[in-house]
């Protein structure tokens, strides 16, 4: 942390807070939180990546798996 104290990293906390809000600094999280898997997922192997699409499409592709489901059309 430096030279400060936690009360000068707390007293920043607050300054930051009462400038952005919480509402933006929670939306500026969940991008940062995504930007941070989209970059993992980016950097996998291309081996790694089809790896789970084979899965997914075995598991569709077995009947036991398939609900047979009707639509009706509920506004006659």
């Amino acid at each position: 942390m430096g030279s400060f104290s936690i009360w000068h990293w707390l007293i920043v906390l607050v300054i930051v807070m009462l400038v952005f809000g919480t509402k933006k600094l929670r939306n500026m999280g969940a991008d940062l939180g995504g930007a941070v898997k989209g970059f993992k997922d980016g950097m996998k192997t291309p081996e790694a990546a089809e790896e789970p699409k084979e899965q997914i499409q075995s598991a569709a592709a077995s009947p036991e798996k398939t609900v047979d489901v009707h639509a009706k059309d509920v506004n006659k």
